[in-house]
């Protein structure tokens, strides 16, 4: 790994290799921003049902329940290059067959529940894979610009050209914004071979275990372990895994919230959701010297109660005039949580490890997220507003529950 450090001299010392790394994500999410404005646009086409909708969010969260601890395990053993690539390349095809469907009028709503679950199985791996590269080529003294160059660039390029544009080229053609979307994935795909062959060498010397872990399924029942030993972690994620099902369960039916309660108009959705995006980039680029500033215990604790707030505040929304400074609010305070937190989890986490770990604490945290979009979903058949205030109080009262753990937690 030091090899590769001292032949990667680039903007702001990170390294050549993690500016492919950057590049190929900027690609990605670029995509993602795409198809994260078209999908739900295309079901509330398909259907008025909340229910089904909320099916649809369960759907690209459910992979981490099922696949997340192997794809770890997988990760800390395989070429992680070609690991980037392999996912890209599933979600490509995947794209693409949609966009034919969508083209031919074969589109239903059950093939779309396909699509998307296989498309969240392709983004398990995809983002395990690059989390977990993150230490091997970032000094830890510079994880937290690191992880605020990724989630920056995710946030402009997702929240405000991706989905700006989708809702526009939705409007326009159903089929277009499915289209750009394959084509996104496939220059993700290409720039992830650019990645140098050399990083797998340096990779290969901490991807090493012990003998006794070789074996996959004791890797398995050892990253479960770990976690659950750690008492950092065991509580990080039990507070997260609350919080995040609150979130899924809140925002399940966002689109139909839109849609119909605030009467967005469908090309408007995607600047509804670049005003997310808004708040997310300002969040994620100032974190670093919040963290700085105040400490990142301090920080965590605080956005995480002002995130409950956000949320049940949207309930109360008379127009989306009072919404989206709220919606800006509830992006500020992601932005924030995401980025120190991950730097958190790489400082905590032994990168020979990270894998299976990550795999882990993504299965509890993020598993439990379709149950909440599930559970939104019936909510929200009784009042489309209602899913905000149950899963903003749920958040609300988690942070403030584990507050002063937070508050003593430094990264």
């Amino acid at each position: 790994m030091s090899q590769v450090r001292k032949n990667s001299k680039t903007v702001e010392g990170l390294g050549s290799t993690f500016n492919r790394l950057w590049s190929a994500s900027i690609a990605s999410n670029f995509a993602d921003g795409i198809l994260k404005t078209a999908a739900p646009l295309l079901a509330a086409t398909l259907t008025q049902d909340p229910f089904l909708i909320s099916m649809m969010a369960a759907l690209v969260m459910l992979p981490w329940l099922f696949f997340a601890i192997p794809v770890g395990v997988m990760v800390d053993r395989i070429d992680r290059r070609l690991a980037l690539a392999v996912a890209n390349s599933s979600r490509f095809l995947i794209a693409s067959a949609v966009a034919i469907a969508v083209a031919t009028d074969s589109i239903t709503i059950w093939w779309l529940f396909i699509a998307a679950f296989l498309i969240g199985i392709a983004e398990v791996v995809y983002d395990t894979t690059t989390q977990s590269m993150i230490p091997q080529i970032v000094p830890k003294a510079k994880m937290d610009r690191a992880n605020s160059r990724i989630q920056s660039a995710e946030i402009l390029v997702s929240e405000f050209i991706g989905a700006p544009a989708s809702g526009v080229l939705y409007a326009l053609a159903i089929v277009i914004p499915f289209i750009v979307n394959a084509a996104g994935l496939f220059v993700a795909i290409l720039l992830v071979l650019m990645i140098p062959k050399s990083f797998n060498a340096s990779a290969k010397a901490e991807q090493s275990s012990p003998a006794e872990e070789k074996n996959f399924w004791n890797e398995i029942k050892f990253g479960v372990r770990y976690l659950l030993d750690s008492y950092e972690l065991r509580n990080l994620v039990i507070q997260t895994t609350v919080v995040a099902a609150a979130f899924a369960l809140s925002q399940a039916t966002m689109v139909l919230y839109l849609l119909q309660v605030q009467e967005v108009p469908l090309a408007g959705f995607g600047f509804v959701v670049a005003s997310i995006g808004a708040g997310a980039l300002l969040g994620s680029i100032f974190a670093p010297r919040l963290a700085s500033k105040f400490g990142s215990g301090i920080v965590l604790a605080s956005v995480n109660v002002a995130a409950g707030l956000a949320m049940t505040a949207l309930y109360f929304a008379p127009s989306i005039w009072v919404a989206m400074p709220v919606f800006v609010l509830a992006g500020v305070t992601t932005g924030t949580w995401n980025v120190l937190l991950m730097s958190l989890y790489h400082r905590l986490i032994p990168n020979h490890l990270f894998g299976r770990i990550h795999g882990t604490r993504r299965t509890l945290v993020w598993g439990m997220m379709p149950i909440g979009s599930l559970v939104g979903g019936l909510i929200a058949t009784v009042d489309l507003r209602l899913p905000y205030l149950v899963g903003g109080l749920i958040a609300t009262t988690m942070a403030l529950v584990y507050f002063r753990f937070l508050k003593n937690l430094s990264s």
